[in-house]
């Protein structure tokens, strides 16, 4: 199992990570639905430096266990929220997106706990 938990880790932190770059750097793809959605650009930044956080967390939990649950379960609550925003924008095309994070998250969380 450690093995899954490393495997799982690191690209649930790869993902996280190609999420921070993508806000941070207002990449179309992601900045066109936060405007949809409603989420001010003020709040971009912090967003994706939460993004950012959470993959260097989860990567370091790799060595720091208590870090790299108390990432996981951030990263989860990050995508659940973001979950949330979107079923309450009714983009119910889009909601899948998020869902692609957070269940990699979910699954580093449950092998870091298990681990």
């Amino acid at each position: 199992m450690a093995l899954a938990h490393i495997i799982v880790t690191v690209a649930a932190a790869l993902w996280v990570g190609f999420s921070a770059y993508s806000i941070l750097t207002r990449a179309a793809f992601v900045v066109e639905p936060l405007t949809e959605y409603g989420v001010p650009r003020s709040w971009w930044p912090w967003l994706g430096a939460a993004k950012a956080a959470g993959a260097l967390g989860l990567l370091v939990g790799l060595f720091v266990p208590v870090v790299g649950v108390a990432a996981a379960i951030g990263v989860v609550l990050y995508f659940t929220g973001a979950v949330v925003t979107v079923l309450r924008a009714r983009s119910y095309k889009t909601v899948a997106y998020p869902v692609m994070y957070l269940v990699p998250a979910a699954a580093a969380l449950v092998l870091g706990v298990l681990a």
